[in-house]
């Protein structure tokens, strides 16, 4: 008998913290969460943005990361001879969070499709 109360102690338990597991993924399904707002600056004036910082470069990425709360930032890769800038753009306002700069090797070259243009 004692081991019979035990079960279904244990078991009430289980069920109480499924219910209020299942209570809580509810409530954060159902928060006031606004969805996610296009950003002010579009990935071309981003573009635009960067080349105006290096003109005659050209473009090897563009994204845009969400993952701050905070803000909004365009990732863009130029290149221009061997020297790769990659540029944080607010996606609010367009301006020029971070510019850094890295020379391209060889081996950089290995990730596209076409081995013609790699030395």
């Amino acid at each position: 008998m004692r081991i019979t109360n035990r079960v279904i102690a244990v078991g009430t338990g289980i069920v109480f913290l499924i219910a209020g597991g299942s209570t809580a993924v509810a409530v954060a399904a159902t928060s006031d969460a606004a969805p996610p707002v296009a950003p002010k600056v579009t990935a071309e004036q981003a573009i635009e943005i960067a080349h105006k910082e290096v003109p005659g470069g050209w473009i090897d990425d563009v994204s845009l990361d969400r993952d701050d709360a905070k803000t909004e930032v365009w990732e863009v890769d130029l290149i221009k001879g061997d020297v790769e800038h990659e540029f944080d753009l607010d996606a609010a306002s367009g301006k020029v969070l971070k510019h850094e700069t890295a020379k391209v090797t060889a081996s950089d070259d290995s990730d596209d499709s076409n081995d013609s243009d790699d030395d």
